[in-house]
């Protein structure tokens, strides 16, 4: 009897602690863990630290205790990336946040039970389990193209630079399957930069009908009052797209001429130029250089993130540029502030959104986190606007906005 009471204590105290085990396991199974990879100390550590700070001010709003989050440090190095990932495998995580810079994604294939959400931009060479969140050439083209249908521009040419996102744009260019008037590779030294811009404006040969019809009209001036004279003269200066009818031929027009650097129309009527910060305005410098101005022809730039020193660049008065919305990223940046006082990068609403992307998946569609958000065309709303996901691709439904009058104008 002794024996069974004992044989029975045994069997009760080992359901107990099986039951005990399988609770632990239910209960760790209900907690949402998410790895993030950023450089948390060397040269990039500030944006780091922006993003891991955007993910405690999500996990605030979202207010759920049952979500972990799981910081490792890379050093923004490739092969401390794969060594923070390999560590987040072994702690039973299926989904990271991270790493921010593309070259860190390198050797990621070989983690193959982790799925990255990196903040990269750019979509071409990327792993098969890593999914670029940032706002990348397709989304921001996407927008142009249908920026340039609405405003019924039809003879667009495009300026991208000599650098290594040459040929991200290209095959975002080649994606949106709108035949642009001329795609252009552009130098970005100085006197090189200004010396193709006078070439695609023609500013050589704009000057010199300039030229020739001031000297018509001074000689129209002499001889105003003999017609024959006047009418040889015009058959000699005949010019293309300038009529000579339409001269006035006296003193102010004269004087309104000189005050000009160039005449005669351009041939394109909008330009989209592929550039940021003061790139862009040397650009933007040159074609005033060359006598064309927002007058004369649209400019349009790519994602600026609202740079305020386009403000107060008269060159750039008037460009218009594909962005998140202003509103909600304005919002986003004074409550960051509010809680670390300072502003933050421009890429830590983009963690912002994507923890609120992971925990609403979790939480609506189910366990199985990686199929349900990349396997479907759905569309999601965050603080960044509306995105949606297809064939491991995002696309962000970008606004148009145009700096004008000292503010940055939405485009309706």
């Amino acid at each position: 009897m002794k024996f069974i009471l004992i044989l029975a204590s045994i069997i009760y105290l080992s359901l107990s602690n099986i039951y005990c085990l399988a609770k632990e396991v239910k209960q760790d199974e209900s907690i949402l863990k998410v790895g993030l990879i950023v450089p948390l100390s060397g040269k990039y550590q500030e944006i780091g630290k922006s993003v891991l700070n955007s993910i405690r001010l999500a996990l605030s709003k979202i207010n759920d205790e049952q979500i972990e989050i799981f910081p490792k440090d890379n050093y923004s190095n490739p092969e401390k990336t794969l060594f923070a990932a390999k560590q987040l495998e072994k702690e039973g995580i299926q989904i990271v946040i991270g790493p921010i810079f593309h070259q860190n994604l390198i050797y990621l294939e070989e983690v193959q039970n982790l799925t990255f959400l990196s903040l990269s931009n750019k979509t071409k060479i990327i792993p098969r389990n890593v999914i670029t969140m940032g706002v990348n050439a397709n989304s921001q083209i996407n927008a142009i193209v249908n920026f340039i249908k609405k405003e019924n521009l039809n003879k667009t040419i495009v300026l991208i630079p000599k650098s290594n996102f040459e040929d991200e744009l290209r095959n975002a260019l080649v994606k949106s399957k709108y035949e642009f008037m001329n795609i252009y590779s552009y130098d970005v030294e100085p006197i090189k930069l200004t010396s193709q811009i006078k070439q695609i404006t023609a500013y050589n040969e704009r000057t010199k009908k300039l030229e020739k019809i001031i000297e018509f009209v001074e000689k129209g001036i002499e001889i105003l009052e003999k017609e024959e004279e006047l009418e040889n003269l015009k058959k000699k200066y005949t010019l293309g797209e300038v009529d000579l009818d339409s001269v006035v031929i006296n003193e102010r027009e004269l004087k309104n001429l000189k005050k000009k650097y160039t005449l005669g129309e351009i041939n394109f009527d909008s330009v989209v130029i592929a550039n940021f910060g003061e790139n862009l305005k040397s650009v933007t410098n040159s074609f005033s250089f060359s006598d064309v101005t927002a007058q004369d022809v649209k400019f349009i730039t790519l994602n600026q993130w609202f740079d305020e020193t386009l403000l107060k660049e008269s060159s750039t008065n008037q460009i218009y540029f594909p962005s998140i919305n202003l509103t909600n990223y304005s919002k986003f940046r004074e409550t960051y502030f509010k809680s670390y006082n300072k502003y933050p990068p421009q890429i830590s609403i983009l963690s912002y959104d994507i923890l609120g992307l992971i925990y609403y998946i979790k939480k609506v569609q189910g366990d199985n986190l990686v199929k349900n958000i990349f396997n479907k065309k759905m569309s999601y709303i965050g603080e960044i606007g509306e995105f949606s996901f297809e064939d491991k691709i995002v696309t962000y439904k970008l606004d148009i906005y145009q700096v004008f009058d000292n503010q940055f104008l939405k485009i309706n």
